[in-house]
């Protein structure tokens, strides 16, 4: 599947805002949004206006890259949440944080999405006692999360959980740092989800 193999840091000056896609190291003196403050590219300091349009396309695509998404993927979801009962930007996000990859990275097994994405792909994941290998799939509320045993001593995983305490752990999620096993309470609501996205420039644009 096609995938982004740039530098991250781009991604999160472009948009003008931390979009925390290494996890930790968005938090430090390293990160490149607070090293330099102006779009990537020969002309990234020079202002330039953006029409109504540019600032919907820039809400969109700043929610595709935070979570690793192509643009298929994205409106397939916004479908779905157009079909579903409730706000449709609030459902698009609940959706997709219903992800697997997206709730091991909330749980704390994994630094950043993309890291939870390969640990979920490389099968280290389990969900209700089964082995899930597909990012995608969608975690139900009341589901258990858990890292496979053989898995919990994988270097990675074990320095995610050991700065866990610094990043938080979202109410809509309990975790058991000692055994690496999670559960989804309840589905988030968007005062849960402290994302910098304005879901709404976003229904406007597929709205058009």
């Amino acid at each position: 599947m096609a995938r982004y193999i740039g530098a991250l840091c781009r991604i999160c000056r472009r948009e003008g805002e931390k979009l925390f896609l290494k996890g930790n190291r968005c938090d430090t003196e390293k990160c490149a949004v607070e090293r330099r403050k102006y779009p990537p590219g020969q002309h990234g300091q020079g202002f330039k206006k953006l029409s109504d349009y540019g600032f919907q396309l820039r809400e969109k695509q700043k929610a595709k890259k935070m979570y690793g998404l192509l643009e298929r993927q994205f409106r397939k979801y916004f479908e779905r949440a157009e079909r579903k009962k409730g706000i449709t930007g609030e459902v698009l996000f609940q959706l997709i944080e219903s992800r697997l990859d997206t709730i091991v990275f909330r749980m704390g097994f994994a630094p950043n999405r993309r890291s939870a994405r390969q640990i979920v792909r490389h099968g280290h994941i389990f969900v209700n006692g089964r082995r899930v290998n597909l990012p995608s799939y969608e975690v139900k509320q009341g589901s258990t999360v858990g890292v496979k045993q053989a898995s919990k001593d994988i270097p990675e995983i074990v320095d995610s959980i050991s700065k866990i305490e610094h990043r938080g752990i979202p109410s809509w999620v309990e975790v058991d740092t000692v055994n690496l096993t999670g559960k989804v309470l309840n589905i988030p609501s968007r005062e849960d989800l402290q994302i910098p996205v304005q879901e709404q420039l976003i229904v406007e644009l597929y709205s058009k």
